[in-house]
């Protein structure tokens, strides 16, 4: 009985995986729009939801190191949602520059890759992919805040996952999108400010400067570039799927 249970209940999982689901309606698309704004305008709000961002900046560092082969020895986040991951590798060549480039590029990169997957109607594939990698992150987080924060994080995304109905589903994973889409936009503005008051000087655009030789205003003008054409293109597809 068992096993006829599990040969039936693994091509339901793996169909409802893979299969898609009904696009939200054009308001809920909307309103999802308007919420993620409202979260990362305001500075008092951004205060909060920034730690959501941090955790895809410090995620991007930490999958390029380990796909670039650099060994990932951990990842911190801090309450005033700066972060830091720490990986054993050469400190120079293709491997960091490209550890180094992700941070201020995952939030916008992983919006992008979520609207185009939201686009195609992989609602429960997005939140479960998510999950995963909160879960994989969980593993390599240093410090107890930031198991808080991705542990928090990662609740949220399983309790949608698995308690909640399809169309607070599609809410849900609309609003994530977005809010990367439009939180990736913010964080290379401030680092501009920070950089034009003198701070910031050990910044991932001065590293990488230093790696390349290349002037680290172009690496923030990649930064805006990569944030803006994610924005523009994944806000296509969510408006139009």
């Amino acid at each position: 009985m068992d096993s006829s249970l599990a040969a039936t209940a693994l091509p339901d999982l793996w169909d409802r995986l893979t299969g898609a689901q009904p696009d939200p309606d054009l308001w809920v698309v909307l309103a999802t729009l308007v919420a993620a704004l409202a979260a990362v305008v305001p500075h008092s709000l951004w205060r909060l939801s920034r730690n959501a961002i941090t955790i895809a900046h410090e995620g991007g560092h930490g999958l390029l190191a380990l796909l670039t082969g650099r060994q990932l020895t951990g990842i911190r986040l801090h309450s005033d949602t700066s972060g830091l991951t720490v990986s054993r590798g050469k400190p120079y060549g293709l491997g960091m520059i490209l550890t180094a480039a992700a941070g201020y590029t995952a939030p916008s990169l992983l919006g992008l890759g979520g609207a185009a997957l939201l686009a195609a109607g992989h609602i429960t594939l997005l939140l479960w992919a998510a999950t995963a990698l909160l879960v994989v992150m969980l593993v390599m987080i240093r410090n107890a805040y930031g198991v808080l924060t991705v542990v928090l994080t990662g609740g949220a995304f399983l309790l949608v996952s698995w308690l909640a109905g399809t169309q607070v589903q599609a809410a849900f994973a609309y609003a994530v999108v977005w809010f990367l889409l439009f939180g990736g936009v913010r964080p290379p503005f401030e680092l501009q400010a920070k950089r034009a008051r003198g701070g910031a000087g050990d910044s991932d655009a001065d590293q990488l400067s230093r790696l390349t030789h290349v002037p680290a205003g172009l690496w923030l003008f990649l930064f805006h570039a990569v944030a803006l054409s994610s924005l523009i293109g994944g806000g296509r597809w969510l408006l139009e799927g």
